[in-house]
């Protein structure tokens, strides 16, 4: 996200004073992100940082124009794995690949994963970024889907929901088995394999309505 520009609004340049007290909030926010989610306390983010918590909500108008400055990026370069994903001959290696890159990230990353789940305002750059990576995400799904790699009654929207729940599953014993990830994203990839497949009730999920049901609470905690 440009420097200029939060949650939709284009800002003016900033002094060289002000853009080092940006960069320094923005920095204290992926880490406290990381480390606690979205939900970190905004205070102790601008303590962090180093300034009033006022200067915060005025530079960036509260939680959801921080957490769109702080994490854009990233969603950003999660969209580029897609592109890179899709560049694998192999449909499944592809997605594979793919999934682990992305489980591997949540499971570093608290606020990365929750910026995963949850849908924001349609204006910000968080949000732009991941309906690229949800589209380039859906061609990988669908040409598994083509190739016969991927049983045809899971959607996009299924093996997304898979992937969090395998990363929170183990997130209570990351600070002993930081891997654990890995063996259970192994269970659930090879669950999603058509050859000894045994067909699911009820239908793949529709992504519209999950993102509807996962919209994030802007008012919350300072918007």
């Amino acid at each position: 996200m440009a420097d200029g520009e939060t949650g939709g609004r284009t800002l003016p340049a900033l002094r060289s004073d002000a853009r080092r007290n940006r960069d320094r909030m923005i920095a204290a926010a992926r880490e406290m992100f990381a480390e606690r989610g979205l939900g970190a306390p905004l205070e102790e983010i601008a303590r962090r940082a180093g300034v009033r918590v006022g200067t915060l909500y005025h530079r960036f108008g509260g939680r959801t124009g921080l957490i769109d400055a702080a994490l854009a990026d990233r969603v950003e370069a999660a969209a580029r794995l897609a592109e890179t994903a899709l560049a694998c001959p192999d449909p499944w290696r592809g997605l594979v690949e793919h999934l682990t890159e992305i489980a591997r990230w949540q499971a570093e990353d608290r606020g990365f994963t929750e910026v995963c789940v949850h849908t924001f305002p349609g204006d910000l750059a968080i949000e732009r970024a991941k309906a690229r990576g949800h589209e380039l995400t859906r061609r990988l799904v669908d040409r598994a889907h083509r190739a016969g790699v991927l049983r045809d009654d899971v959607g996009l929207a299924d093996i997304g929901l898979l992937v969090w729940a395998v990363v929170r599953a183990t997130e209570g014993i990351h600070a002993v088995e930081p891997e654990a990830w890995r063996r259970h994203l192994g269970v659930v990839l090879d669950g999603l394999r058509p050859e000894t497949a045994h067909r699911l009730p009820g239908r793949p999920l529709d992504p519209d309505r999950v993102r509807a049901a996962m919209a994030y609470p802007t008012n919350a905690g300072g918007r």
